[in-house]
């Protein structure tokens, strides 16, 4: 190749580079406006190790989720003293069920409710409804619909509160119209969500950091102030269809 021409292809290879790292220091030091935001939360589960939960609680965390189950027979060996360790450390703490497509909804709040304590002043419990993870199976809006209300049913009553969905995009494109009227909480990694699904939080980092955690973990933001957060901690169950 003449010099010219690699000097040009060499360029243009060093402009590429130099984007993509200015491009992935700029996401890991994203945060969303704190004036508008200034609540800003985790959600954890095993994969983040032991957790220096009186670290986070003095760092930028107001509140934290903690994957409690997944499907009708798993559980996270982490979530107990995870769960009694948050709490004790002063967070608002809530859990969170990993809903899969291929069990029943009932199974799967029967899991749900007996790995979590009953604690009145937590936060509502969390349905996490995405597809990665999830298994193959691809069910009708309403068989859906059917399977999801038999989870809340049950774990709405016995927590006094309504549940929230964690929904990423895909998600809500797929099954948006067959969900019940619940709180959503968005995952819109470094874009905040449009206006399509008002929604009360929002996941904006995948790989964010926080005091206290000593890998990646997910970073959230409340849409609210600290009065809101701590109402969401009071019975308020559901309306009725």
């Amino acid at each position: 190749m003449p010099m010219r021409p690699l000097r040009i292809v060499l360029a243009t290879l060093a402009l590429v580079l130099l984007a993509g790292v200015s491009a992935w220091l700029w996401y890991q030091r994203y945060h969303p406006d704190r004036h508008r935001y200034p609540l800003r939360g985790v959600d954890v589960s095993h994969h983040q190790g032991a957790i220096d939960w009186p670290a986070v609680a003095h760092g930028d965390v107001a509140f934290a989720y903690i994957k409690a189950s997944e499907g009708a027979d798993n559980r996270d060996p982490a979530f107990l003293d995870n769960w009694r360790r948050a709490r004790a450390a002063g967070l608002a703490v809530g859990a969170y069920h990993y809903f899969t497509l291929c069990r029943s909804g009932g199974a799967q709040a029967r899991n749900f409710l007996a790995a979590v304590p009953h604690e009145a002043d937590a936060l509502p419990p969390v349905v996490d409804l995405e597809f990665g993870g999830n298994c193959g199976l691809r069910p009708d809006g309403p068989t859906f619909r059917a399977q999801l209300t038999a989870f809340l049913a049950p774990v709405e009553a016995r927590e006094g509160k309504a549940a929230i969905f964690y929904l990423t995009p895909e998600f809500l494109a797929a099954y948006g119209d067959s969900l019940p009227s619940r709180p959503i909480w968005r995952r819109s990694i470094a874009l905040e969500p449009g206006d399509d699904a008002p929604w009360i939080y929002w996941q904006f980092h995948n790989r964010g950091h926080a005091t206290g955690v000593a890998g990646p973990v997910d970073l959230n933001v409340f849409n609210g102030n600290r009065a809101a957060l701590q109402r969401l901690t009071r019975s308020n169950p559901p309306a009725k269809p």
